[in-house]
């Protein structure tokens, strides 16, 4: 009996019922993996040139952030999903493009005055491609487990 109790301890300690606060914290465990991607491609200070910065350190700060307000995005809509697996991982998968083609493809190239690059996709669209997939995929991952729906 005791054991079945220290499990189940252990197993909620981190569960919160607010989707908003599981989807930050998520958004940031996704922004996490997703900014040492982009850390090691080198793309930070371009993110940084959103602010007006060149710093590595200004941009991963400010992909942070965007990433919590994606992650709290994605926990409202996601808290009312149907609590399969399958269904998350599509909805992280989806996620990660929604905001692949509104931020990487859309704002930031407007935010930095690369109008000309708006919709354009060539071989570091496709990286950043890859990096909002696995970005949505550790969201919605963290989430099911902060949330309690896995």
């Amino acid at each position: 009996m005791a054991t079945s109790t220290l499990r189940h301890t252990a197993k909620s300690q981190y569960r919160t019922s607010s989707p908003i606060k599981a989807g930050t914290l998520a958004g940031l465990g996704g922004g996490v993996i997703f900014g040492m991607m982009m850390g090691m491609m080198g793309m930070l200070p371009m993110v940084a040139g959103m602010v007006g910065s060149s710093s590595a350190l200004i941009g991963l700060i400010l992909h942070l952030g965007i990433s919590a307000f994606i992650g709290a995005s994605y926990g409202l809509v996601a808290s009312r999903l149907p609590a399969r697996t399958s269904v998350h991982v599509t909805a992280g998968m989806a996620n990660g493009v929604v905001w692949w083609v509104l931020g990487a493809l859309i704002m930031m190239p407007l935010a930095l005055g690369m109008n000309e690059m708006v919709l354009t996709i060539g071989q570091p669209q496709v990286m950043s491609l890859i990096g909002h997939l696995v970005f949505g995929l550790v969201t919605a991952y963290v989430f099911n487990r902060l949330y309690g729906r896995a």
